[in-house]
């Protein structure tokens, strides 16, 4: 297998610069059309959320994006040219990596494996196990992941380890964007600071992250912007420097109203009731 496939150095282009790119993307399943005109931009070293509710079509714009479920209609472009991306395969040879929720992971096998596992290195007619081991070391280290080590098997790590492993794994193949669907999910919390905190290494490296996720904490804490489905529409788009939660949630339910903005609302008002009341005092 060539060096290049499994390098560890990224080969993105300057930061900002435009990596994947949807325009008018359309897809039906019978009468259901699940997606309609959807526009979705990621550029070098930004994260982008993507959100909505369930059955607002965000499965299916990744399965657009991965290779694993083609639009019917639209545009797909990678740094400005459009290209055809009917399979997964097509996606990873084009820089796209997909990490699925469900990870993919086998677990008797150690980290090591897992991470070369269907594109082993070989030395002769024998794995070159030393050589898979070092290039493992170097770019966990290099993304600050640690584990307790290489050789443990994927069954003794920590939920937050295992999808830190599913995403370096993505990274072997030297991609320019990374789709992450639902990466915390299930994790507790110092699980998930390590997978943000992953997540922000991407971005340091210059790659395009596609964040999905139902977790507003996390969008708020590690996105650069969102882009926010409805009934397979984009109902939004925003800076995350100039959007609160309330305004997501608003978004994503599309009620002005809802139960955030009312229990803010609440707290807010015992506040400035709290405050008037020591004034007085």
């Amino acid at each position: 297998m060539s060096a290049d496939v499994l390098s560890t150095e990224p080969h993105t282009p300057p930061v900002g610069t435009s990596l994947l790119s949807l325009t008018g993307i359309q897809k039906r399943f019978g009468a259901v059309r699940a997606l309609s005109d959807v526009d979705f931009e990621v550029r070098a070293g930004e994260v982008v959320a993507l959100i909505g509710d369930n059955g607002a079509g965000k499965s299916t714009l990744v399965k657009v994006m991965s290779g694993a479920g083609p639009a019917d209609e639209g545009s797909y472009r990678i740094e400005g040219r459009e290209v055809s991306i009917g399979t997964p395969a097509a996606a990873t040879t084009h820089g796209v990596a997909t990490v699925f929720q469900d990870l993919a992971i086998c677990d008797n096998l150690d980290v090591v494996a897992n991470l070369f596992l269907g594109r082993e290195l070989t030395r002769g007619v024998a794995l070159d196990e030393p050589e898979m081991e070092r290039r493992t070391v170097e770019l966990l280290e290099q993304l600050s992941v640690k584990l307790p080590s290489v050789r443990i098997p994927m069954a003794s790590l920590s939920g937050g380890q295992r999808q830190s492993v599913a995403i370096v794994r993505a990274l072997l193949g030297s991609p320019k964007v990374v789709l992450l669907d639902e990466p915390t999910a299930a994790l507790g919390v110092a699980q998930t600071a390590q997978v943000l905190n992953l997540v922000e290494r991407l971005r340091e490296r210059g790659l395009g992250v596609v964040l999905i996720s139902h977790n507003m904490a996390d969008v708020m804490a590690v996105a650069d912007r969102a882009v926010i489905l409805r009934l397979g529409r984009v109902a939004g788009r925003f800076d995350m420097a100039d959007v609160s939660r309330e305004q997501l949630v608003a978004t994503i339910t599309g009620a002005d109203t809802n139960v955030v903005s009312e229990r803010a609302a609440r707290v807010a008002g015992r506040s400035a009731t709290a405050g008037t009341e020591g004034d007085q005092a």
